[in-house]
Formats: structure tokens, C-alpha cells, sequence
């Protein structure tokens, strides 16, 4: 039975080279709803079962949302991956983790030399703010991509993805980024509000900018399939 709807699932987006199908479209909002319906039940079990939230109690909110999010987004873009025959399930579960660890790193110095306090105090928030930035930006383009270097190339530094699954990956990627650049704007500012606290604005911006960057690839899947029917019209 599982394996009957990993194929439904892996058939409702199509493969890597495929645009513009309203198949790709509907597996594509699946996924969409599927982890950002984990995002919701994460924000319900910190507000229900510990009772804080991202302006009370940060460390512990942002520990559980990535806890949370992380299993499923892996389960899902791991049927994705490249090379199937070559790369087996498991193994993209298994880079996936390295990712995580790998893009929570890379948040992390990028979040600093920009400004993020390093305090003690400070630390635990950083570290697992850190941790869902890279559920969002470096975990499925790992389970997918793997190392390889030209796929992360062509993809993210030369913005030519080719495929469904690839604008899945990179746009909301690319939001989830300008998403927290644009939430880290009030921090400075003299409102003395307790949102503006590192990294409250920034976390909501990042997944305000992920939301949105999902919104924006399904689109783009629906304005790639009109394009196509015009021109065989």
C-alpha cells in the first residue's frame, strides 16, 4: 500500500523534465498542503502542549517546528531524488540529514555576519532558527540533488531550474531567504515591541517568504501548463 502511493505521488508531479502538466500542478499543491499542514500541527503542539510560542519562549518554539517539519519534508522530496536506480531511498533520507546539519551551519554564519547577536543567551534561538531556515532551503534540494555540484549550479546560482520538482525546491527556497531578510527589518528600529527580538520577525518572515515562494512555484507550474496548451492549440 505505501508503495502504491509513493508511485501515485511520484506520478501526480512527473519527473524532473516535465512542465506544464495539470497532474504536476495537483501533486505539487499536495505536497504543499502536506507540510505546511505539519507547520500548522507544529505551532499547535507548542501552543497546546507547552503553552509558549515564538514571542515567549523562541528556542523551544523553532526546536519543535523544525522536529516536526523536518521528517516529513524529507520523507516526501526523497522520492524525488536523482538516479533512483543508483541512489536508494535510504540514502536520500541519509544525505538529507547531512543537508539539514549542512544548511543549519550555513544559516547560521550567514545569520551572524549579518548582525544575529552571539551571546550565550542568544545561542539556542540562532541554532534552531537556523535548523527550520534549512528544512526550508537546504533539505529537499539534498534529498533530491545529492552532492552533485552542477545540479546545485544550475539551480540556485544560475536560476535555471528545468523541471516540477526543481521549481519546487528553489523558489520557495529563494522566499523562505528573502522572507527573513525582509523580517529582520524592524529589529532595529526603536519600538521596543517584543516581536522585534532575535529572531521572532526573521522566523516569521522566513516562513511567511516560504509560503509564499510555494504560492509563486504553483503558479508558475499553471502558467507553464497555459503557455503549453496555447502553443499546441
Amino acid at each position: 500500500m505505501k508503495e502504491v502511493k509513493k508511485e501515485k505521488l511520484e506520478t501526480s508531479i512527473g519527473d524532473s523534465t516535465s512542465i506544464g502538466d495539470s497532474r504536476s500542478a495537483l501533486g505539487a499543491l499536495t505536497v504543499y498542503l502536506i507540510t505546511g499542514l505539519f507547520l500548522v500541527v507544529g505551532f499547535w503542539v507548542v501552543g497546546n502542549n507547552y503553552s509558549v510560542d515564538l514571542i515567549s519562549d523562541p528556542a523551544l518554539t523553532l526546536r519543535l517546528l523544525w522536529s516536526i517539519e523536518f521528517p516529513i519534508v524529507v520523507i516526501i522530496y526523497s522520492l524525488f531524488r536523482r538516479n533512483p536506480e543508483e541512489c536508494s531511498y535510504f540514502r536520500a533520507v541519509g544525505r538529507s540529514i547531512i543537508g539539514l546539519i549542512s544548511g543549519a551551519l550555513i544559516n547560521a554564519l550567514g545569520a551572524v555576519s549579518l548582525g544575529a547577536p552571539i551571546g550565550m543567551q542568544s545561542l539556542p534561538k540562532t541554532i534552531h532558527w537556523s535548523f527550520l531556515m534549512s528544512v526550508f532551503t537546504f533539505v529537499p534540494a539534498t534529498a533530491v540533488f545529492g552532492a552533485s555540484w552542477t545540479d546545485w549550479h544550475r539551480v540556485f546560482a544560475s536560476l535555471k531550474p528545468t523541471g516540477n520538482i526543481e521549481y519546487m525546491i528553489v523558489i520557495p527556497a529563494y522566499g523562505a531567504i528573502i522572507g527573513g531578510w525582509f523580517g529582520a527589518w524592524p529589529m532595529p528600529l526603536d519600538w521596543e515591541r517584543p516581536w522585534q527580538e532575535w529572531p521572532v520577525c526573521v522566523c516569521y518572515g522566513g516562513i511567511g517568504g516560504y509560503i509564499v515562494g510555494q504560492i509563486v512555484s504553483l503558479s508558475l507550474m499553471l502558467f507553464l501548463r497555459k503557455s503549453k496548451n496555447l502553443k499546441l492549440a
